[in-house]
């Protein structure tokens, strides 16, 4: 059974319960949040939310940020990189969770303009979870009907 087969299985299997743009919004979250969560862990130190000691020098000399101190660039960083792509994956708050991906991505943009094209796919996929929403595949659909 080839790969694309399977793939149609499981969808006929689900029937209507879940549609393509779900699957498809699901693929996008979790792509988009394993780029910024992987980045994340390169910032960190020993402890899981503490910074490694070359980050805020990064922040510093290689990669200024405008308007920041190196160390608050650092921690925002961290921080931002290590929750936002987790609620992004498990479907928190995934609007707001792509909003903060979507300004990273603009401040990364100001810092490293030469990779814009990563930027401008990085945004695409973020800009499709806030425009559609996580999709019926995430705990804010679970979660959203019961708290109304």
């Amino acid at each position: 059974m080839s790969f694309i087969q399977s793939i149609k299985d499981v969808y006929a299997k689900l029937g209507s319960k879940v549609t393509m743009p779900d699957i498809t919004l699901l693929w996008m979250r979790f792509w988009v949040a394993g780029i910024f969560y992987k980045s994340g862990r390169t910032k960190a130190g020993e402890g899981y939310l503490e910074l490694n000691s070359f980050t805020p020098d990064l922040f510093e000399y290689e990669h200024p940020v405008p308007g920041l101190d190196a160390e608050t660039a650092a921690q925002l960083a961290l921080y931002g990189e290590t929750f936002l792509p987790l609620m992004l994956i498990f479907g928190i708050a995934s609007r707001f969770a792509a909003v903060g991906l979507l300004v990273m991505t603009a401040v990364i943009q100001l810092v490293m303009p030469q990779l814009w094209a990563d930027h401008i796919v990085w945004a695409a996929a973020l800009a499709g979870v806030l425009m559609m929403g996580p999709g019926k595949i995430s705990l804010d659909a679970f979660v959203g009907p019961r708290l109304k």
